[in-house]
């Protein structure tokens, strides 16, 4: 079975905190080391001092420093991306059951067969009104 993700809106009541946080550079002390504590058979170990992890800012791409291919390849590059994020795009969709699409399959061949009947009605409808006034 498909593992589903929900995503679930903010409150738009609740505040957000929007105090700027200080990176660890402008303070004078050594950066925080926190200590993971591994559980074994109830009595809390703990283990080495880890540092925690800072994350280097993302730099954005920028369309004029990115290098567009040579004039010949091009062709086969912009089709190579496009095969890859349309992978990427089938990928993230979420494909009915087979009991689901035999059901889909059935009510489109019922509301088929509805229509085929009311045009078939109404051709000998129309047929039938215009016999009788071309008689």
């Amino acid at each position: 079975m498909a593992k589903i993700t929900r995503i679930k809106a903010t409150d738009p009541g609740k505040p957000k905190d929007k105090t700027p946080k200080e990176p660890a550079e402008a303070h004078s002390e050594a950066p925080e080391k926190t200590t993971k504590v591994k559980a074994v058979s109830n009595k809390a170990v703990a283990e080495k001092p880890v540092k925690k992890a800072e994350k280097a800012p993302k730099v954005a791409k920028n369309s004029k420093n990115e290098k567009k291919p040579f004039i010949l390849i091009r062709p086969i590059v912009y089709l190579g991306r496009y095969i890859r994020d349309s992978w990427r795009e089938i990928r993230q969709v979420r494909w009915p059951s087979r009991k689901a699409t035999w059901k889909l399959v059935l009510a489109i061949f019922v509301y088929t067969g509805i229509f085929i009947a009311i045009i078939m009605l109404l051709d000998a409808l129309f047929t039938w009104v215009f016999g009788l006034l071309i008689k």
